[in-house]
C-alpha cells in the first residue's frame, strides 16, 4: 500500500430511476483497481462508459453503492483525502469578474492557505503554464486556451499527491497541447500522481504510463501503452532489395503474407510459423533487414473494444 496512490475495491456505483417505472442505472459495476504512485494514469471510455461516475465517486462528488476506495490510504471523500488531491474538471468555469491571479488566490483561500503562499505559488504556477503576462486580466477575456492554463495552474495550487486532470489539452493548440504535456511529465518527475482522462487518443499514447479503457461501466482492459497496442500474432518483414519474382513465389507459399515494396506483413499463429516464414524467406534469396511485431494506434485499439462492446 505504501507505494499505491489509489486502491479502488468492489467500487460499484447505481442510480435510482427518476420514474415509478423506471429501471435503476448501474453506471459503475463492481471494479477492482490499483494505480501506483508516480505514474500518469489514463482513463478512457465512450459517453456513459462509467469515468466520470468513477472520478466523482474518488472526489467525494458521489457516494458509491458499495466498495472502497482509498487515496494515498486516506479514505476516498473525506476531508483527508480531499486536502492531498488536485482537480481540474471538464469545461470548468470561472467568474468573468476575476482576473487570473484572482482565481488563485480564490481557490488558495478555499483551501486554507495563507496569503504568503498563495503569491508564492501563484507566481510560480502563472509562470510554469505561461500565464503570468495574463495575471491581471479578467477571465472574460480569456481564451479556452487560456481557461484550460489557468485551470492547471489551479489544480496544482495547493502542491497535491494526486492530480486528476479531466480534458487538459481541450482547446488548447498544438504547441500549448506540447507545452501541457511537459508540465504533466515535470509532475510525474515530482513523484506526483496523474489521473488523466482524455478524448484526445493520440495525447494519452504520447504521455501516460498506464492505460485504462472502460465501456458499459465495466473495466474491459489495462496496461501499458505498448502492452495494449501489441498486435501479438502480427510481423512485419523488412527485406533489403526485393526481387518481384521472388516475392510472388514466396507469397504463394506463405498465404498469410502480403508484400509492399520492401516491407512483409505475416500473420503468425505461434513463433515456429514466424521462424518457417522466416526461413522461407531466406531461402528464397532475400536478404531480411528488420523483423518485428506490428503494432496498432491507441485509437484502433480503442474503437476495436468499443465497437465488439457495442455488438454484444
Amino acid at each position: 500500500m505504501a507505494n499505491t496512490a489509489i486502491q479502488i475495491n468492489g467500487l460499484e456505483k447505481i442510480y435510482k430511476g427518476s420514474g415509478r417505472k423506471s429501471q435503476p442505472i448501474h453506471a459503475l459495476k463492481p471494479l477492482d483497481l490499483e494505480i501506483p504512485n508516480g505514474q500518469i494514469f489514463g482513463l478512457l471510455g465512450p459517453n456513459g462508459a462509467g469515468k466520470t461516475t468513477l472520478v466523482k465517486l474518488l472526489l467525494g462528488i458521489v457516494f458509491p453503492t458499495s466498495g472502497t476506495a482509498t487515496i494515498r490510504g486516506r479514505a476516498a471523500g473525506t476531508t483527508t483525502a480531499k486536502q492531498i488531491i488536485g482537480y481540474l474538471p471538464e469545461n470548468h468555469r470561472y467568474p468573468n469578474y476575476l482576473t487570473g491571479f484572482g482565481v488563485l488566490r480564490y481557490f488558495g483561500q478555499l483551501s486554507g492557505m495563507d496569503n504568503q503562499t498563495i503569491q508564492r505559488r501563484s507566481a510560480e504556477l502563472l509562470e510554469i503554464v505561461q500565464m503570468s503576462q495574463w495575471a491581471d486580466t479578467r477571465i472574460k477575456q480569456y481564451s479556452k486556451g487560456m481557461m484550460q492554463r489557468i485551470g492547471l495552474a489551479q489544480a496544482m495550487l495547493n502542491n497535491p499527491e494526486v492530480i486528476f486532470l479531466d480534458e487538459p489539452t481541450d482547446g488548447v493548440d498544438p504547441v500549448g497541447r506540447r507545452e501541457i504535456r511537459e508540465v504533466i511529465a515535470e509532475l510525474k518527475q515530482q513523484g506526483k500522481t496523474v489521473f488523466l482522462n482524455s478524448h484526445l487518443l493520440s495525447e494519452v499514447e504520447l504521455i501516460c504510463d498506464r492505460v485504462a479503457i472502460m465501456n458499459k461501466g465495466t473495466l474491459v482492459t489495462m496496461g501499458t501503452v505498448k502492452e495494449l497496442t501489441a498486435m501479438q500474432k502480427l510481423w512485419r518483414i523488412e527485406v533489403e532489395q526485393p526481387q518481384q519474382p521472388q516475392l510472388h513465389q514466396l507469397l504463394a507459399r506463405i498465404p498469410t503474407a502480403t508484400a509492399t515494396g520492401n516491407s512483409i506483413l505475416f500473420t503468425a499463429e505461434t513463433l515456429n510459423d514466424l521462424n518457417h516464414a522466416i526461413d522461407a524467406i531466406r531461402s528464397a534469396g532475400i536478404l531480411i533487414s528488420t523483423v518485428r511485431p506490428e503494432r496498432q494506434s491507441l485509437e484502433d485499439l480503442f474503437i476495436d473494444i468499443i465497437t465488439e462492446g457495442g455488438a454484444k
